[in-house]
């Protein structure tokens, strides 16, 4: 379901927006899947700096059984 909603954007921005979309594409849909991704990125990054924070506190062990691994290898 669609709301309708009133934004106030800077008259660079809009026409920074009508640059890049000409005039086929509908503005509301543009600020709307442009609204979307950004949300998305921040999810992401949210997940990112989760699995990050996960891998930093196992990395010590990490390491060691990269290291064990690695010493099992034949020399060329």
């Amino acid at each position: 379901m669609k709301v309708k909603t009133s934004i106030t954007l800077s008259e660079d921005l809009i026409h920074s927006i009508d640059e890049k979309v000409g005039k086929q594409k509908n503005l509301s849909e543009f600020i709307e899947k442009a609204v979307w991704d950004f949300i998305e990125r921040q999810e992401r990054k949210k997940r990112d700096l989760k699995d990050l924070k996960i891998l930093n506190k196992k990395a010590e062990k990490l390491n060691r059984e990269a290291e064990d691994v690695l010493s099992y290898q034949a020399d060329l």
